[in-house]
C-alpha cells in the first residue's frame, strides 16, 4: 500500500509507525545522525505536494532546514536544498559522491541560485552523500571538552 493512502491527512502517523513502514537501516542511521549531531527533533507534517504527497518528517536547525524525509516502502526520499551560499562547496563535494547523486544534481533546475534535490536513499553510499551535503548546509560544531 502507498504511504499517502495508508495515512491520509486526517490520520497522522506516529514516528514508530513511520519507522516500521520504511524499515531501513539507512533511515534509522540518518535520523540518529541528525538528532545526535544537530540536537534536533523530527517534525511530522502533511504535504499536499503533487510530487510526494502525504506525511513527511522535517528536520530544522534554528531557521535552517536540514532536510525533509519522505517515507516509502523499504526506503525513503530525502529532499535537500543546496542554496546559493553552499553551492560552490557542494559542487566540490560532488566529485566524491555516487554517480546517482551527481546526476541528480546536474539535472536539478536552478531556482534562485539553488537546487532542490529529491534523493532516493537505497544504500549506504547514498546515505553518506546525503550526510555530507547536509554538512555543507549546516556546519557541525565541534564539542568542547
Amino acid at each position: 500500500m502507498e504511504w499517502c493512502t495508508l495515512y491520509d491527512m486526517n490520520h497522522e502517523p506516529k514516528m514508530e509507525q513511520i519507522d516500521a513502514f520504511v524499515h531501513s537501516e539507512c533511515w534509522d542511521r540518518l535520523r540518529e545522525y541528525l538528532e545526535d549531531t544537530y540536537q534536533v527533533s523530527p517534525k511530522i507534517e502533511y504535504s499536499r505536494c503533487s510530487g510526494k504527497p502525504g506525511w513527511n518528517v522535517k528536520y530544522r536547525k534554528s531557521s535552517r532546514a536540514l532536510c525533509t524525509l519522505y517515507p516509502d516502502d523499504g526506503f525513503f526520499t530525502c529532499m535537500i536544498s543546496i542554496g546559493r551560499k553552499e553551492a560552490s562547496e557542494a559542487e566540490l563535494l560532488l566529485n566524491t559522491c555516487t554517480p546517482y547523486v551527481r546526476e541528480l544534481y546536474a539535472g536539478a533546475d536552478v531556482f534562485n541560485g539553488g537546487r532542490w534535490l529529491m534523493i532516493d536513499v537505497t544504500d549506504e553510499q547514498i546515505l553518506m552523500d546525503i550526510i555530507e551535503l547536509i554538512r555543507t548546509r549546516v556546519k557541525v560544531r565541534k564539542k568542547s571538552n
